[in-house]
């Protein structure tokens, strides 16, 4: 029996993170080898899907400079680490993936924006650092206005500070993104609390009483993952998890608010969300556990689906 196509797609997706050029091109004719050859239905759907995929990679890989800064977007959202030089944003990144980057204590240590994945909830979430921005950046000053440009695609910011530093060191960033009309999401990551002193983060918070400030160390598990509550409600996303034949997906889907029953049928193929029946839903939208619900019914998160066909 061959993999559920739903599956199978899932399986797709998780191996071709992070690779490109040739390394991505052979795992898509890995795949391709593995797919059943159907002509018609959902895995000839993958089929074409994959195909497509390596003429992207090829175009891709023809159109990257040296200088190119752009960055390939993958998971559910990007968030965008940006701050000053030397306020822990790499080794923030470093904490929250499995990368392995260069860190030091001095200005300018990461050059390129530096993309990375993060699972939040059981969702894939790509943090990118941004280069620290200076004052002129929409003058081009260190190389900003290409920085801009990512930041500008991104879905949200985490601004970062030293919790220990003057707050007026984040400012010219702030005038910076905002000069170049970029509005995002965003909270204040105090980085380095448990260096700080006493009453550093509160001076932060009055500093900026607009933006949510979460105090933040490497070295403190629990503070990481406020991190990643934070700039998960930062992505404004809701979690829903499938449900097939009494066993539930521990990987949830990541939609966006308003999603209906429908939209989850959808998602896993064309085809279903026109003919399926209706759904039975355990979780925060249901009335009690697994109730029967029509394709209208707005999910929410936590909510765990099993489409009926």
């Amino acid at each position: 029996m061959p993999m559920p196509h739903r599956t199978f797609a899932q399986v797709a997706k998780r191996r071709l993170i992070g690779k490109e050029g040739r390394e991505r091109i052979r795992e898509v004719n890995a795949l391709l080898a593995e797919l059943p050859d159907y002509k018609n239905g959902p895995y000839a759907d993958l089929r074409k899907w994959l195909t497509s995929e390596i003429e992207e990679s090829r175009v891709r890989s023809n159109a990257v400079h040296r200088d190119s800064i752009a960055v390939r977007r993958e998971g559910a959202a990007q968030i965008c680490l940006v701050g000053p030089p030397n306020v822990g944003k790499s080794s923030i990144l470093q904490a929250l993936s499995e990368i392995q980057i260069k860190t030091g204590d001095y200005p300018f240590t990461t050059l390129r924006p530096i993309p990375a994945l993060t699972r939040i909830g059981g969702v894939l979430v790509q943090i990118v650092e941004i280069p620290g921005l200076i004052e002129g950046a929409n003058d081009d000053r260190g190389g900003g206005r290409a920085l801009l440009g990512v930041l500008r695609s991104a879905d949200a910011i985490v601004f970062c500070a030293r919790a220990d530093a003057d707050p007026e060191e984040l400012r010219p960033v702030l005038a910076e993104v905002t000069l170049a009309g970029i509005d995002k999401p965003a909270f204040l990551a105090a980085t380095r609390a448990d260096e700080a002193g006493e009453g550093s983060v509160e001076r932060i918070r009055a500093a900026f009483p607009d933006l949510e400030v979460v105090p933040v160390s490497v070295l403190d598990e629990g503070s990481l993952e406020a991190l990643r509550g934070a700039a998960w409600r930062l992505t404004g996303l809701i979690r829903i998890y499938l449900r097939t034949m009494g066993d539930t997906d521990p990987e949830p889907l990541a939609l966006d608010p308003g999603a209906t029953v429908e939209t989850v049928a959808d998602w896993v193929h064309h085809d279903l969300a026109a003919t399926f029946t209706g759904a039975r839903v355990w979780g925060p939208s249901a009335r009690f556990d697994g109730q029967r619900v029509g394709r209208e019914h707005a999910v929410l998160d936590g909510d765990v689906v099993e489409i009926l066909r």
